[in-house]
């Protein structure tokens, strides 16, 4: 059952963690950020709604990237009652999309917790000052792309971000599934 999230709360400092990686790295919150700006995504290997943006959104990131926007993907799921979310398998999943970001791993869930992510996908978009500018939708295809879009109101915000160091005052919440809790 789809679940939106909450709206931005703009200028909310983003939370320092460490997590591992897929990539073999345990990473920080300061060795994410970005000179422009930092997106944290909250993801999954399983969910239909991941699944439908993932091509896309590491495209998206890469040309980010280019604007100085660094970003990271968490999943929180319960891996124990979902498999298809584990620590091996989330390897696997950014392997076989290419992913550019690191890809980290919150077993204990607390990141979620203190960041409020309630879905896969959820999006939070930081300025330079890790200030929270962003918490809306990838784009308003859920679980197919939008076709007459060129390019997801996620990177139009994030390049906005970049920019001018503020977020758009409109914004649609994501849309996913639930962060499976253990």
């Amino acid at each position: 059952m789809p679940v939106p999230q909450s709206v931005c709360n703009f200028g909310w400092k983003a939370i320092d963690f460490k997590l591992p990686g897929t990539d073999g790295n345990i990473h920080s919150l300061a060795d994410l950020v970005g000179r422009r700006g930092t997106l944290i995504v909250f993801i999954c290997n399983h969910c239909p709604y991941v699944k439908a943006i993932i091509e896309p959104l590491v495209r998206d990131v890469a040309e980010l990237a280019k604007q100085g926007i660094n970003t990271a993907a968490i999943c929180s799921n319960d891996s124990t009652g979902y498999p298809e979310d584990s620590f091996e398998k989330m390897a696997k999943f950014a392997s076989d999309y290419g992913f550019c970001f690191p890809y980290l791993h919150d077993e204990s869930q607390g990141v979620a917790v203190a960041y409020g992510a309630v879905c896969t996908p959820d999006f939070f978009g930081f300025n330079k000052d890790l200030e929270l500018q962003y918490r809306g939708r990838y784009d308003e295809g859920r679980l197919q792309r939008h076709p007459s879009r060129s390019s997801s109101e996620l990177y139009e915000a994030m390049t906005q971000i970049a920019q001018t160091g503020s977020g758009p005052q409109q914004q649609v919440a994501s849309m996913g599934c639930s962060i499976k809790w253990k």
